[in-house]
């Protein structure tokens, strides 16, 4: 972890340092999900708030072109792949 992103992140926020440096930590695991994952990870959870895949489907590209590091357009036939293979 950039000990200097640490130190920016507690300035800005007042947050203490320990405290900064676990908020980049979640941070960067958060983005360090590959598109699989996020994509498998978000079915799972709209699955389970009684969504409809074709609705599913929507929000997770949706999501997808929102990332900062996006991989690009993913349609619905590539999005029902990586979830059922």
């Amino acid at each position: 972890m950039d000990p200097e992103l640490v130190r920016h992140v507690a300035a800005s926020t007042g947050l203490p340092g320990p405290v900064a440096a676990r908020v980049v930590a979640d941070v960067v695991a958060y983005f360090a999900e590959t598109t699989e994952e996020f994509v498998r990870r978000r079915h799972r959870e709209l699955q389970a708030r009684d969504r409809r895949n074709a609705e599913i489907w929507a929000v997770i590209a949706s999501e997808l072109a929102a990332r900062p590091v996006r991989p690009g357009e993913v349609s619905e036939r590539q999005l029902r792949r990586i979830v059922y293979g």
